[in-house]
């Protein structure tokens, strides 16, 4: 079952609900992304959530010279 590692959001069940009240269940998905973030001080791919994305709760893994600025630069506040 796919879950956002950082805050464990997961597909939501519920009904269809048609005009004559006709149920069907379905299902929500979370918009999981699938992305290397920074965990444990190394690079890991993970599935998380856009909105954890866009809140800055995670942070990505920058790759090459990218990596090797972003060790150097004081962290962010």
């Amino acid at each position: 079952m796919p879950k956002c590692a950082i805050c464990d959001k997961s597909p939501q069940i519920g009904n269809n609900v048609s005009h004559a009240n006709n149920r069907t269940k379905r299902r929500w998905l979370p918009n999981l992304q699938t992305i290397r973030i920074m965990k444990n001080g190394r690079p890991t791919m993970a599935m998380v959530c856009s909105q954890c994305l866009r809140s800055g709760r995670v942070r990505k893994a920058a790759r090459g010279a990218q990596a090797r600025w972003a060790a150097a630069a004081p962290p962010v506040k």
